[in-house]
């Protein structure tokens, strides 16, 4: 086994030779008879050394010289230093210590005294490596812990709007760029590294009141009209309105940013934003920040009813002014890192930063000395510990650390309490309340399990019965081991969570159907709808399949006359007198505002069942006379897609209300180009960000 490298610092050669002498059989020994040398050797070769024996008296540079040349290039960090001295003056010992020193040994030596503190010091460094290891990757886990769940909220709004880009993820990353610079550029603005993690974070839910806008003005392709600009505008409003009606924690920092965001990141700075025309720093730096980031984002992504703009081109338009009034900070931000801008959307660098940076946090976690910077520290670990908690309580999974030596089980709160348990556990394999719920034997199950790992593959699983209000349930234990950086390396812990099998699968199937279904009339979206078509088509010619696509005629004038309460009980009564007019294996979905869609199969002649859907659906309700517009297109040959046959259906449909509406036509070639002589809608950039990011 390779010996660990000490390096002694002594101009004397007798005092080299006597520390040489006690410890040479142990370790390996390199000498520099002054500071300039040490200095070479360290340059050279500092990651191979375990430890420094420096002198304090030394020509050319003396000990307090070498140790500032250790702390300014940051070898303190990774090799401990013990002074060694005949002083024993306390101003001489206290400034060593100042200087990052470990420890003081004093001349004449002693042997036993000399081998217990080289050997404590080095263990004490390799122990502290060992756990900046452990929390960066505890810190690392909770963190990507804490982003899924917001992720996926996030990822809802988008799935609804139709959009599968990365917009969330882009919008994170440059509010994180940005906040960065800010506080780089000036001190208006004072952001911790937690305040800037939080805001990143809270920046995702920007767009959740886009959950509350029909379909209809979400997905449309062309250009909003003023009515429904005005209803996308209030998406701000309703997603602060959701925030503002949780029924618990609103105090939560990420809560509490992301109200500032929603509500807010469509002001402008001028004033001549929405929805309370805010004017410049009464628009919290959050909003005003991921503003910028919004648009830019919007600007340079593809959407269906617009092209991206070169990057180039859509930072020079935001500094025109053409895309809103912005924080000229901001502006200046945006304009020194239009090339990080661009990169850090372009290359996947924000994991490997973000682990460099919870390295430095867990690593001046263990290192801190000062009490203001211990007072700092256990704020960050508190709020770490917190956000941790809130997010473990949202997924509702039992998750668990432990750690071998002493044997300590902790649980999250919410795992605590579902198991009837403390949420920490001495000695885990003794304690009967575990084992109860385990079942005799578990402990040397879970120890199993452990030993499947290795260091370059850690993750391991297996399913375990627990007893649970005198029922068995199936969970998932999902574990990651903590190796250590022994030769060989041991296990000497494990981070992990049990996941009730049946309600994550149950909450997975209650997501789905959601995020496929109209939350005001329960029928499929336009999503739902055409996953569900899509297979089915591929059967024809087996099979007759036909679209019906209508709108209800003069709806604009229900919503006006009699207010949007009353619109929403028209929608309600299509959609109920729709599933009673369809078959159970017919499909049916409201796919924007007021518009329907119909699938269903046919044998031979489509007109006596377009006809009965079609009277079925008309009527009255509170004297508003409902009829409806309808075009209908048939499957005319095999390999058809979805698109074509929803265009068909569409053209249809506009036959139908040319001609006067409250009637139905069937799709024939007559009508091919009756689209085309439209004018396709144009949007500006400011629009766009607004529409539909």
């Amino acid at each position: 086994m390779q010996k660990e490298k000490i390096l002694i610092v002594d101009d004397s050669e007798m005092n080299r030779s006597i520390l040489a002498d006690m410890l040479g059989d142990e370790f390996d020994i390199s000498e520099a008879a002054n500071g300039v040398e040490a200095i070479s050797l360290l340059q050279k070769h500092s990651a191979e050394y375990s430890l420094v024996l420096l002198d304090i008296v030394m020509p050319e540079m003396d000990g307090f010289d070498v140790l500032a040349v250790m702390k300014r290039c940051g070898w303190i960090e990774e090799v401990p230093v013990i002074m060694v001295s005949a002083e024993t003056a306390s101003e001489q010992i206290e400034r060593a210590y100042e200087l990052g020193a470990t420890d003081f040994i004093m001349r004449p030596f002693d042997a036993s005294i000399v081998h217990r503190r080289v050997v404590n010091t080095m263990l004490l460094y390799a122990k502290q490596k060992k756990l900046v290891s452990i929390v960066e990757e505890q810190i690392y886990e909770k963190e990507q812990n804490s982003s899924l769940m917001v992720d996926i909220l996030s990822h809802i709004v988008e799935f609804r709007n139709g959009e599968s880009g990365r917009h969330i993820q882009h919008v994170r990353t440059l509010t994180d760029l940005l906040l960065h610079k800010l506080c780089e550029v000036t001190d208006r603005y004072p952001l911790s590294e937690v305040d800037i993690s939080v805001i990143s974070m809270a920046s995702a839910l920007h767009d959740i009141g886009k959950i509350g806008i029909d379909d209809k003005i979400l997905n449309k392709p062309g250009r909003l009209t003023d009515e429904e600009f005005a209803v996308m505008k209030t998406h701000s409003a309703i997603g602060a309105q959701m925030l503002e009606d949780l029924p618990v924690h609103k105090n939560n920092p990420i809560v509490i940013r992301a109200y500032e965001i929603c509500r807010w990141h469509h002001e402008r700075f001028d004033g001549k934003g929405y929805p309370d025309g805010l004017k410049g720093d009464e628009i919290p730096i959050s909003a005003q920040v991921v503003a910028l980031a919004d648009v830019y984002d919007a600007l340079t992504s593809e959407r269906v009813y617009k092209k991206a703009i070169p990057h180039e081109e859509a930072i020079d338009m935001i500094l025109q002014g053409k895309c809103g009034a912005f924080n000229p900070v901001l502006l200046d931000c945006l304009a020194q890192n239009a090339t990080s801008v661009k990169n850090s959307l372009t290359l996947d660098v924000s994991k490997a930063s973000r682990r460099l940076e919870i390295r430095s946090f867990a690593d001046a976690v263990l290192h801190s000395k000062s009490g203001g910077a211990s007072e700092r520290t256990l704020r960050l670990l508190d709020y770490e510990r917190m956000k941790h908690n809130f997010f473990a309580a949202m997924t509702e999974e039992i998750q668990f650390e432990y750690s071998a030596g002493p044997d300590i089980l902790k649980l999250s709160p919410w795992g605590a309490n579902k198991l009837g348990v403390p949420e920490n556990i001495v000695s885990p394999d003794k304690n009967m309340a575990l084992s109860a719920l385990l079942g005799e034997g578990w402990w040397q199950r879970m120890g199993d399990l452990l030993k499947t790992t290795t260091p370059d593959k850690p993750e391991c699983s297996r399913e375990e019965q627990l007893l649970l209000g005198g029922e068995y349930r199936w969970y998932s234990i999902i574990v990651r081991a903590i190796w250590s950086d022994d030769n060989p390396p041991q296990i000497t812990g494990a981070i992990g969570k049990a996941v009730d099998i049946h309600d994550a699968k149950t909450k997975i199937n209650e997501l789905r159907e959601k995020s496929i279904r109209d939350p005001l009339t329960g029928l499929l979206n336009r999503a739902g709808v055409r996953e569900q078509i899509e297979p089915r088509i591929k059967g024809f010619p087996d099979h007759k399949y036909a679209f019906a696509i209508f709108d209800i005629d003069f709806f604009k004038h229900a919503n006006d006359e009699h207010g949007h309460l009353f619109g929403d009980k028209v929608l309600c009564y299509i959609a109920q007198r729709l599933n009673h007019s369809i078959r159970q294996s017919d499909l049916c979905a409201r796919i924007g505002g007021d518009e329907f869609l119909i699938f269903f199969e046919y044998d031979n002649d489509i007109h006596p069942i377009i006809a009965r859907i079609f009277k079925a659906l008309c009527g009255e309700i509170d004297s508003f006379e409902v009829r409806i517009s309808m075009g209908v297109s048939e499957m005319h040959e095999e390999g058809e897609e979805y698109e074509e046959l929803f265009h068909r259906a569409d053209q249809a449909l506009y036959c139908s209300k040319r001609a006067g509406r409250a009637q139905y036509h069937l799709y024939d070639d007559s009508m091919k180009d009756i689209l085309t002589d439209r004018e396709p809608d144009t949007e500006t950039a400011d629009g766009a960000a607004d529409r539909r990011e």
